[in-house]
This record gives C-alpha cells, structure tokens and sequence, in this order.
C-alpha cells in the first residue's frame, strides 16, 4: 500500500510552467478591471474627494505601489500558491499568516459576484433605457457571467489567463482613447488644480482620504498574479514584475481617465450633490461623457464596461481558487479543494464551490439589497478593509522577513523605507472606511450600505478569533505545522 507522501507525490498537481509574463501580468489587470473600476468603483470617490479624485487616485497608487514592492521582494523567495497568505507566515508569524488567510476567505470570493452585478446592472440599464425592459434581468444576466467565468475557470488557467489578455486589452484601449479625447476637448480648462486637496469638495484632505476608500477599492487585485505562482515559468522573477507593472500601469491608466473626464466636466461641480459628475446622465457618467464627445460610437464604452466585469470576475475566480487550492493543500479549509482535475490540472472542486457560490451570493444580495449597485457597494467596501489590512500585514512581513532572516540581502530603500512608507499612507484609508475622524481632517463615515461593511467585517475576524482558540485548544502547534506546509508547497 502507498503511503501518504507517495499518494501525495502521484496525485494530480497545477500545471508547471503554464504561462509567461504576459498572461500573469493581465491576471493582475484584468483581476483590477480598469474599465469597470473606472466607471463604477473610482466614481464612488468623486462623491468625497470631488475635483480632487485625481489626487486620491495618485495616492493610492503610491501607497499600492509599496505594497507591490514588498510583494515583488517576497516573491523572490517564497513563490506559492498561498500567495499573501505565505509572505505573512513567514515574514511575520504563523498566527499572521491565518488571520490573512481568514480575510483572504471572506474578501477573495467577493470579487468574482461583485462584478457579475456590476455586469447585470449594466447591461439591464441599457436596455431598459433603449427597450424599456424590466430592470430584473440584470439577474439572468449576472448568472449568465457566473457560469461563463465558471466554464473558462474550470477548463484552464492557460486558456483562461490568455483570454484576460485579450479582454483587457480591449477595455483598456477604449477607455485610454475616450480620457485622451476628453483631454483634448477640454481645452483650456486643463489644470492643474485636480492635485489640489481642497478642488471642489468641502473637507480638504478629511475628503481625498474618504474618496481613497474607492481609489483603493480600484487597485484590489493587482497582486492577483501571486497565487499562480506554482503555474507560471520563473516565479522569482515573473511574479515581481507582474505584480509592479499591473499596478503603475493601471495607476497611470486610472490618472489619465480621471484627470479628463475632471477637467471635462469641471472639477468645482463634480462633487455636487445635485448636479455632479455621480448623478450625470441619470448615474452613468462615462457613457454621457462618450455621448458628447464620441456620439454613437459611445457604445464602446458599455462594451468595454461588460468586457472588464466580466474578465475581472474570471481573473478573481482563478485567484480565489487558487487560494482555496492552497489554503485545502494544507488543512485549513477542506482537503478536498486541493483536488486537481486529472485533464485540465485544475482545482475543480475548489472551482466548482467558488462558481456556485459566487452566483448565489451575487444574487441573493442583489435582491435583498435593492438593487446591485448597494450590493456592490457592500461588497466593494467589505473588500477594501480587510485588503488594507492584508496589504499593511505585507509590508510589515517585507520588514521583517529581511531583518530576520536576509539580513545579508536587506536594502534600506525596498526592505525598510518603503514598507514602512506604506503601511503608514494606509492608516488614513482604514479611518475613512470605518468613520473616524482624526485630527481633524473632517473625514465623514460612510453611506448605507457601505456603513455596515466595519460590521462585517468585525464579525468575520470575531469569528476567526474563535476558530484560532478552538485550534490551540483542540490540535496545539497545527496553525504552526500548517504554516510550515504552506511554505515548503
């Protein structure tokens, strides 16, 4: 009879040395969405940070691209599926590792629902307002891209991450031109004065930190890359590049759009309450703005929305089932989800739980909500806190794991400076999200339903705290053998 290593040594595993750079830098990408996260998280900031939103985007962009370097030193490493899960159980301690591990169980799954809605709701209001159809079908809808994301998932991450290539692209190149024309059409109302903290929104810098909430919520996933580390060729180096290029190329991506579509439509008016950028042709913006400027050839942009909904979903379904491919791997969730399909080399239970889940909780919320934009902004903001939690963790695990244990390799610049640079420039984020003002920069709590995301939140790290203890008491010294697993893969 084989024994345990043996059976574990003939099991099917994920497919070595599947894809390049390209393929893992737009798991990255499309894992951000540029296109939907233009058009439906970044505008949730202009309602705070008003004319001022460019200047929430380039602050989160630094305070992204810190967490980028720590990841891309980790990375060199400590390539594993288990992704941010690994640098904090290593870098810091065990006990970091599965507190990240248990918000990475809460947020990742999120990603893949949020955007079904956020394709259901576009694609609903279209026709509503060219057929006068019901505004439910974005439900049918938002199923229809849950099982499509489901069938790409579960076939291959090869066939999968190059078909992000080819949606991403896409999206990004239509919403690059529509910002370039709006530049363009601005005139001599392009200024500098986007940069300003006080531009159009009534509490300075107390506003740019709560419009950072949703810049941040912009840039969530371009760390995506990381989970495929055992799929993809040279880990050490492909996945630090990935990582660094997807976020400054989608930050300056994000600047370019935000900066027009601001300087366009008048950045002392954007955060009106009445007549702002949010509530511009009947809460769709971008489609107004390509309306005046680029005339029937407007129906780019809703394509481009469509695309990025729903190539971001696919990008956050292969990073959740990769995650719970490692998280089962080693006896955190349940081993069955670290079974590999013998054809396609993929996870397929832990893709079979992720599908089927995603498409119950996209809808259920959807209704119960009223409506998928409260629904998306539940989820977007549940989503943030507990990433700025793990993204402050990594850097910190960039600190330490080089103090500790490469001290011969430590630079004062990436393994010191910048970590810390980057867990302090998240602080403000954190006290924005959960409604406390500090130092009276004026920062407002959040709106319903995203006020009830701290509580979620809270909760769900509540419940871990109770899952931890039952774990010391019941199997003394597994959080520190799993962590070990994780590691060694």
């Amino acid at each position: 009879m084989a024994s345990t290593s043996q059976q574990s040594d003939m099991a099917p595993r994920l497919e070595k040395d599947a894809i390049g750079l390209a393929p893992v830098l737009f798991q990255s990408i499309t894992h951000m969405a540029p296109a939907a996260a233009v058009a439906f998280s970044i505008i949730f900031a202009v309602t705070y940070a008003g004319g001022a939103t460019p200047l929430a985007v380039v602050l989160a962009l630094v305070a992204c691209l810190f967490v980028a370097v720590s990841i891309g030193q980790l990375a060199r490493h400590l390539p594993s599926a288990g992704g941010l899960y690994t640098y904090s159980a290593r870098g810091l301690h065990p006990v970091a590792g599965f507190f990240v591990a248990w918000g990475f169980m809460l947020a990742e799954p999120l990603v893949a629902p949020l955007l079904y809605l956020i394709f259901g709701n576009v694609i609903a209001v279209f026709l509503q307002n060219h057929f006068n159809t019901p505004i439910w079908l974005w439900a049918p809808f938002a199923a229809a891209a849950g099982i499509g994301v489901w069938v790409l998932v579960y076939r291959g991450v090869r066939i999968s991450t190059e078909a992000g290539v080819v949606l991403g692209a896409f999206e990004i190149v239509v919403f690059l031109a529509l910002a370039i024309t709006l530049i363009i059409a601005a005139g001599s109302h392009n200024t500098l004065s986007v940069f300003s903290p006080n531009t159009g929104n009534t509490n300075g810098w107390g506003s740019v930190f709560a419009g950072m909430v949703y810049t941040v919520l912009a840039f969530i996933g371009f760390e995506a890359s990381v989970p495929l580390a055992e799929e993809a060729k040279d880990p050490r180096r492909t996945l630090p590049r990935a990582v660094v290029l997807s976020c400054v190329l989608i930050g300056v991506f994000y600047l370019i759009c935000y900066y027009g579509a601001m300087v366009y439509f008048g950045p002392n008016m954007a955060a009106d309450p009445k007549n702002g950028f949010f509530l511009f042709n009947g809460g769709d913006p971008w489609d107004g703005l390509a309306a005046k400027v680029w005339g029937p050839f407007s129906i780019l942009v809703l394509l481009a929305i469509i695309n990025s909904a729903f190539a971001n979903s696919n990008a956050g379904a292969n990073a959740a089932t990769r995650v719970g491919y490692a998280l089962g791997r080693v006896g955190i969730l349940p081993r069955a989800l670290a079974n590999v399909h013998p054809r396609f080399k993929t996870p397929y239970i832990a893709v079979h739980t992720q599908g089927a889940l995603g498409i119950a909780v996209a809808l259920i919320l959807g209704f119960a909500l009223q409506g998928p934009l409260n629904a998306f902004a539940l989820l977007g903001t549940i989503a943030t806190i507990i990433i700025v939690f793990i993204y402050i963790l990594t850097n910190l695990a960039n600190l330490v794991f080089y103090m500790r244990e490469r001290r011969d390799e430590l630079n004062p610049i990436l393994n010191v400076a910048v970590p810390i640079l980057g867990i302090l420039i998240f602080i403000p984020v954190l006290l924005a999200a959960f409604g406390v003002d500090f130092g009276g920069l004026g920062i407002a709590g959040l709106t319903a339903p995203a006020n009830a995301a701290p509580w979620v939140v809270g909760a769900w790290f509540v419940f871990g705290l109770v899952v931890f203890v039952l774990y010391r008491v019941r199997a003394p010294g597994r959080i520190e053998e799993t962590a070990k697993l994780f590691i060694e893969g």
